[in-house]
């Protein structure tokens, strides 16, 4: 029995695409795999407090926090950073929904993030080398190449970076572009490209899960 960790991101539960993508790679792999295990993180619904990480910090570094730092108790802190990397070691594959908010990643995914970055089997690389991780993401306008705003998409490369580069992990990724045309004036133009590209990550987010779950499964058998 494998195990799935669900991390989703988005502030909106109803209209979400990022949230959307992901059901459908959760889909495709409790299809392929209907006695593994999803486990669940909203952080969009239930986002670690900004606080967590620099109690973190200022106790490992042995610093003096500021007086009236509005910081996490630094046992709770702990304690918390525990669970979630534990969490995240444990799994066999990640499927992360992250929107592209503001052109990076929002405060939620980046203090996620931070805690991981902690942790020192983490950082060299080690604790999860190989593992699948599919990126399902959604972007409100066009960054491709040739686009207005293109190299404006802040979040994929850092994503990449942490997740590919820093932690070592197998990469997917399925995404939807200009999914704010159908309620952006101005972009109405836009509205059949912004289908086209949410149907095709639907597709591409179902193949990547697809194509995890298999190898899993190989891999246990």
């Amino acid at each position: 029995m494998t195990t799935l960790l669900r991390i989703d991101a988005s502030l909106r539960l109803d209209g979400s695409v990022s949230r959307a993508l992901a059901d459908s790679a959760e889909a495709a792999w409790k299809s392929e795999h209907p006695d593994g295990v999803v486990v669940r993180r909203d952080l969009g619904v239930h986002p670690i407090p900004a606080g967590v990480w620099p109690a973190l910090i200022t106790e490992k570094f042995g610093w003096q926090a500021p007086a009236g730092a509005d910081f996490v108790d630094p046992s709770e802190a702990k304690a918390l950073a525990t669970d979630v990397i534990a969490e995240f070691k444990a799994a066999d594959a990640v499927l992360i929904a992250v929107p592209l908010y503001n052109y990076g990643i929002a405060a939620n995914v980046k203090t996620y993030m931070d805690l991981l970055l902690t942790d020192q089997d983490l950082l060299a690389g080690t604790a999860v080398a190989g593992r699948p991780i599919i990126f399902t993401l959604a972007r409100g306008g066009g960054y491709g190449p040739g686009t207005p705003k293109e190299g404006w998409d802040h979040a994929t490369p850092y994503l990449n970076r942490i997740f590919g580069e820093v932690f070592n992990m197998q990469i997917r990724t399925a995404a939807a572009e200009l999914t704010l045309a159908p309620v952006t004036p101005g972009m109405e133009e836009l509205i059949d490209l912004s289908k086209v590209s949410e149907q095709d990550a639907h597709t591409t987010a179902g193949e990547h899960a697809t194509e995890v779950a298999r190898t899993l499964t190989t891999t246990a058998a």
